[in-house]
């Protein structure tokens, strides 16, 4: 199993949030996560056009990565 970091901010709002029943502190917790989600899948992306094995997978993944990150094809190479 891997352990995932979020910032400090964070973690102090998620216990805000379950153990002193502060309702606000939803909407904050839900963008922050989201946050470390995407940049977990944008990682992951990233680490197979890396690792892939064959020239077409690499370009495969590149093009996936790229589309993540939300880059235009015409500034693609």
């Amino acid at each position: 199993m891997k352990n995932v970091m979020i910032p400090e901010e964070l973690f102090g709002k998620i216990i805000k949030y379950h153990l002193l029943d502060q309702e606000q502190e939803a909407d904050d917790i839900r963008k922050g996560l989201e946050k470390k989600l995407d940049a977990m899948v944008n990682r992951e992306a990233y680490s197979k056009f890396k690792t892939a094995p064959t020239e077409e997978e690499r370009e495969k993944f590149r093009q996936e990565y790229l589309d993540r990150k939300g880059m235009q094809e015409s500034f693609r190479w």
